[in-house]
């Protein structure tokens, strides 16, 4: 119990971190930036003469890493550009289930979140790196002062997929993912606070059944932990921070060349692995490895059965990030809002019959107000857009 308050404690230090360093690059002058938040996606208005840009700078705010520019639905497209965006949804949500169970599993057989969330970072530099080297990927091309520019932003993307590894290992999944649908709320307070973005009465309204359902749910989950929920919620305030610093450092700027979302996410994704390495050094050392040996020399596992395992979670959790730029850039505010929804209630469900995860009433019903609340709120917030 001890050890988990210390990791809670760390946690919680590095939400504050983080929320710190957002503030650290927003000068104190107040500016109103036009955005867009549907669900746990945040999309700055972009101008024609920075539509590539723009696509980047709006790749960087979901729950589980990539966040998609979302376009108007195009007029024509017939039967076929119907299947593809129904292929790109199926596959997102696909390898969002994949990667959940995976990275469950791997969490209840190896105590290592610092350590397997550095390795599925790490797992999509095999996926990029060779489309860079042969030329099926144009390479970014960044300078120094770049990629200064992009570090705090690469430090917000480490602290969104650890802290949702930690809270995923700490607590069931589908808790997580509970804690997960509050996200909107800290996007809101550091939307305030750090850019001065006041935004319509009744987008607020949508935020007390977020935090009316997130409470409920938390007080009967019957797996609830504070290491759990301090860590989702320090995922929750990373991607709010790294959406702000994203919109204050990068929209409306061209930085470097071939940086379009993918390539963004790619090098966040270099970027933050570096980031984790000593992380993970200082807070678990190298126990992993010694503790993966004895899973095998037990012989509950092989070499290969446990490696394969901890590189199906790596793979799907990059996987569903790349398929995700696909499947939101092609559909509008609206359908990416009720995609984001049905997604969150799709892992939920799918985390719940993967483990036999026992869920009370309180918990359901909970749930299930949390994860409406951010489809008001998704909802509000583009029509709010429309005036």
């Amino acid at each position: 119990m001890m050890s988990n308050m210390k990791k809670a404690l760390v946690v919680v230090a590095l939400a504050a971190t983080v929320s710190t360093s957002a503030s650290a690059f927003v000068p104190s002058s107040v500016q109103k930036v036009a955005s867009l938040k549907n669900g746990a996606r945040q999309m700055p208005v972009a101008t024609k003469g920075d539509a590539l840009q723009s696509s980047t700078s709006l790749a960087l705010s979901s729950a589980g890493g990539a966040k998609a520019a979302a376009a108007e639905e195009p007029a024509a497209g017939g039967l076929m550009e119907t299947l593809t965006v129904g292929m790109y949804f199926a596959l997102w949500y696909l390898f969002n289930i994949g990667y959940n169970i995976y990275n469950k599993q791997a969490l209840n057989i190896l105590d290592f979140p610092w350590t397997i969330a550095t390795i599925q970072m790490a797992t999509g530099i095999f996926y990029f790196l060779p489309l860079w080297l042969t030329g099926a990927r144009k390479a970014p091309k960044l300078n120094a002062s770049e990629l200064k520019t992009l570090f705090p932003i690469a430090l917000c993307h480490t602290g969104v997929h650890v802290g949702a590894v930690i809270a995923l290992g700490a607590g069931a999944v589908s808790f997580a993912h509970i804690v997960k649908a509050s996200e909107p709320v800290v996007t809101c307070a550091l939307n305030a606070l750090l850019l001065g973005q006041i935004l319509p009465v009744k987008v607020y309204m949508t935020l007390l059944p977020i935090i009316g359902g997130v409470a409920i749910a938390s007080m009967k989950e019957l797996s609830f932990t504070f290491l759990a929920l301090a860590s989702a919620m320090l995922s929750n305030v990373s991607s709010a921070a790294r959406g702000v610093l994203s919109k204050k450092t990068m929209s409306g700027k061209k930085i470097g060349e071939n940086l379009d979302a993918q390539n963004l996410y790619a090098v966040l994704t270099a970027m933050s692995t570096l980031i984790l390495i000593p992380l993970m050094l200082a807070m678990e050392g190298t126990g992993f490895f010694g503790a993966f040996k004895n899973l095998v020399s037990a012989g509950d596992y092989t070499n290969k059965s446990l490696a394969v395992l901890l590189g199906l979670g790596g793979a799907t959790y990059y996987a569903y990030n790349e398929v995700a730029f696909l499947a939101l850039g092609k559909v509008n505010p609206v359908t990416h809002a009720v995609g984001n929804t049905i997604k969150r209630v799709v892992i939920i469900v799918a985390s719940v019959i993967a483990f036999k995860t026992p869920m009370s009433t309180g918990s359901i019903i909970g749930s299930s107000v949390a994860i409406m609340g951010t489809l008001l709120y998704s909802l509000a917030m583009n029509a709010s857009k429309k005036k």
